[in-house]
């Protein structure tokens, strides 16, 4: 068995106490392999998940986005035609896939094509949160805050 100390961690970077506690859940939780996908770089700032759903349709397919999790989820219908296969190689089974998403990344757009589920993310820093420049003073007075009011 894996067992990893984070608290290290905990003492030497602060606040950073969030991405120990995603490293330790992803060392507890396997991610499932079913269905496949990809997750892809766009741009700087805008990424893109593709996950195999063949056998889905549009309306058996669930996105839900809440805080920083992204959840799709796939309940296949019920067949009402009982088949009797000699082999089946197409998995059609329910699924649950759960994403943990940076802070301030957004779900953006989401398109299914030839059993192909896209999923659009893209990051959008608050104006609030960006860098801003500090002045350095010559010790006298405190310089403003570039931008701040007196």
């Amino acid at each position: 068995m894996r067992a990893y100390d984070f608290s290290p961690l905990y003492r030497s970077a602060i606040g950073f106490d969030r991405l120990a506690q995603l490293a330790e859940a992803a060392l507890r939780h396997e991610q499932p392999g079913y269905p496949p996908y990809n997750i892809e770089l766009v741009s700087e700032d805008k990424y893109r998940i593709t996950m195999a759903v063949a056998g889905f349709s549009r309306e058996e397919l669930d996105i839900e986005s809440e805080k920083n999790t992204l959840r799709v989820a796939g309940r296949k219908a019920t067949d009402a035609e009982a088949r009797n296969y000699l082999h089946r190689g197409i998995a059609a089974r329910d699924f649950e896939q759960r994403f943990q998403l940076a802070d301030h990344v957004k779900v953006v757009a989401a398109r299914f094509e030839n059993g192909l589920l896209d999923i659009e993310l893209e990051r959008e820093i608050p104006e609030a949160e960006k860098p801003r420049k500090i002045v350095i003073g010559n010790g006298e007075t405190l310089p403003l805050i570039k931008g701040q009011a007196a």
